[in-house]
C-alpha cells in the first residue's frame, strides 16, 4: 500500500510540475516570439540595426509608407512622403507627423510590419519613433524620423528577385508601460480631420 501511495504522490507532483511549467511557457511565449521576429525578420518584422549597410547594391526598390491610428487614440498620424525609392544598402530617412487632436495628454506606441512579410528579414531600421512610447499634450505635433535601409543581401534572395516595392506599415495604439493597450468597449472613435 505504501508503494502505491508513493507512486501516486510522485505522479501528482510530476503532473503538477508539468502544468506549472506549461503555464510559465505560455506566458513567456509572446515575448520570446516577439524577440524571435525582431531578430530574424519573421512575419514581416523589420530587423533593428545600429549602423548603415556598409555597401550599396545595384538594385533599386520602392518603399511605401502606411500610417494608421487606433480609434481609441485621439491622434492624427501621417507620413510626410508616401513613397521613396532607394538602392539596396542606401540609408534613407523619412518623417512622420504625429498630432494629438484630443483635449487631453495621450501616450501611444506604434506597432509595425513590412509587406510582403518575406522582405522583413531584409528591411533594417536604424532609428525609429516606434522603439519607444510617445506622449503628446493636447494639440501638440511632432515630426518623427525613421532611418532605414534595405539589406543588400536581398539581391541574393531568389524568392524576392522580382520584388520591386516594400510597404512599411505602422499603427499607433494607446500605451501603458511601453505596451499597446487594448481598446475598451464604449471608447468613442475620434473624428477624422
Amino acid at each position: 500500500m505504501t508503494d502505491a501511495r508513493t507512486r501516486n504522490r510522485r505522479t501528482v507532483l510530476i503532473c503538477s510540475a508539468v502544468a506549472v511549467g506549461m503555464t510559465g511557457l505560455s506566458f513567456a511565449a509572446v515575448p520570446l516570439y516577439d524577440m524571435f521576429c525582431k531578430v530574424t525578420g519573421f512575419g514581416g518584422t523589420p530587423i533593428i540595426g545600429t549602423a548603415g549597410a556598409g555597401r550599396i547594391g545595384e538594385r533599386v526598390m520602392g518603399v511605401t509608407f502606411d500610417a494608421n491610428v487606433s480609434p481609441a487614440l485621439g491622434w492624427r498620424f501621417d507620413a510626410e512622403q508616401t513613397e521613396v525609392t532607394a538602392r539596396v544598402g542606401e540609408t534613407k530617412t523619412v518623417f512622420y507627423r504625429i498630432t494629438n487632436t484630443s483635449s487631453k495628454p495621450m501616450t501611444g506606441i506604434a506597432t509595425y510590419n513590412v509587406q510582403p512579410s518575406q522582405a522583413g528579414a531584409h528591411f533594417v531600421k536604424i532609428q525609429c519613433f516606434c522603439f519607444t512610447e510617445t506622449t503628446l499634450q493636447p494639440g501638440e505635433s511632432i515630426e518623427a524620423p525613421v532611418v532605414f535601409y534595405i539589406d543588400p543581401e536581398i539581391e541574393a534572395n531568389k524568392e524576392l528577385a522580382t520584388l520591386k516595392s516594400i510597404t512599411l506599415s505602422y499603427t499607433y495604439f494607446p500605451s501603458k508601460n511601453g505596451q499597446p493597450v487594448a481598446e475598451r468597449k464604449g471608447d468613442a472613435a475620434p473624428s477624422k480631420l
